[in-house]
């Protein structure tokens, strides 16, 4: 699916884009793909078993003959991330924060590979961020921004796109188009963090909010944070 020109969401089982053999109480991630021209920045690795179709969308699209270089990894889960072990092998990059890929190594429980009643396939990053970390993939230069609290990893991508700032949020905000925030129930889930990084989004300047599950927020993107701060503070005080 095109959301804007040069940006596709490729995967997720939210936006009926593909199935998974893997069933959870959360099923597949959206996967993004940025198309730099010369080569495709992927968002999110998936849970792995639908890359045949993924990689069918993407030939659709008339991404399929170009590179796939890099993937920015959101978090360590199950449903973002079990997927990069096997885009590893084929020679594509892995970027994430240094929590996140801590976990991806370890494979140890906060993967929440029991959601999916499967073991996480332990991987090493390529590349290990910081927070408010400036980097380029190719011609496209991105942020990260540490947002912890549904898992101590959460990391968004900051771009610049077609004249738009775009947020890839991961977790951060769920599923529900208005005032709804991630699950909180990962083994390293801090309420606390969680408010300060809802908070701190509210300090960030973008124009569109491409979260992990769900629909995208092209048209006032505060709002749906600051509503989701609302939630947040109304449930866990």
């Amino acid at each position: 699916m095109q959301l804007l020109p040069g940006l596709y969401v490729v995967g997720g089982s939210l936006m009926g884009l593909t199935g998974s053999q893997v069933k959870g109480p959360f099923d597949e991630c959206n996967v993004y793909a940025l198309d730099l021209g010369s080569e495709i920045v992927l968002i999110d690795a998936g849970v792995g078993d639908s890359w045949p179709q993924i990689l069918e969308i993407m030939n659709q699209w008339g991404l399929g003959s170009r590179k796939i270089s890099t993937v920015l990894i959101t978090h360590p889960h199950y449903d973002h991330a079990q997927g990069a072990h096997f885009l590893q092998k084929i020679g594509i990059k892995l970027i994430a924060h240094k929590y996140t890929a801590e976990v991806m190594a370890k494979a140890d429980e906060r993967c929440c590979g029991f959601l999916y009643h499967r073991e996480f396939t332990p991987v090493s990053v390529d590349c290990i961020l910081e927070d408010n970390q400036q980097f380029s993939v190719g011609q496209l230069a991105v942020q990260s921004i540490y947002l912890p609290g549904h898992t101590l990893g959460c990391t968004g991508f900051l771009v610049s796109w077609m004249g738009r700032r775009l947020l890839f949020s991961g977790d951060v905000i769920g599923t529900l188009g208005y005032g709804h925030f991630g699950w909180n129930g990962s083994i390293d889930f801090d309420k606390k963090l969680y408010l300060q990084s809802l908070l701190k989004l509210l300090k960030i300047d973008f124009d569109v909010m491409l979260p992990g599950h769900g629909l995208g927020t092209y048209k006032n993107p505060r709002e749906r944070v600051e509503v989701s701060v609302n939630e947040a503070l109304m449930t866990w005080r």
